[in-house]
């Protein structure tokens, strides 16, 4: 699969749908994608999920692109348990 950050996926599986935001690649190659998908109607934030990458089908659309060049890093703040 031709992969890029940015653009909308969507699971084939759940129909789950959003932007890839990350991308992670294994030793043993299931290499995954972090989708967001958009708020919920409510305006509530919804959680991102990992998908395997040969699960998902890139969205009509173009590419999201931002400009971290003086705020660089994560948008959240890492999960607490």
């Amino acid at each position: 699969m031709n992969f890029q950050l940015g653009y909308i996926y969507r699971d084939k599986i759940t129909g789950f749908m959003g932007v890839a935001t990350g991308y992670v690649e294994y030793l043993t190659g299931c290499n995954q994608v972090l989708v967001a998908p958009r708020v919920a109607g409510d305006g509530t934030m919804r959680d991102s999920q990992w998908f395997d990458v040969q699960r998902l089908e890139r969205q009509a659309g173009d590419q999201i692109q931002l400009e971290n060049g003086e705020t660089p890093g994560c948008d959240r703040a890492a999960p607490r348990r």
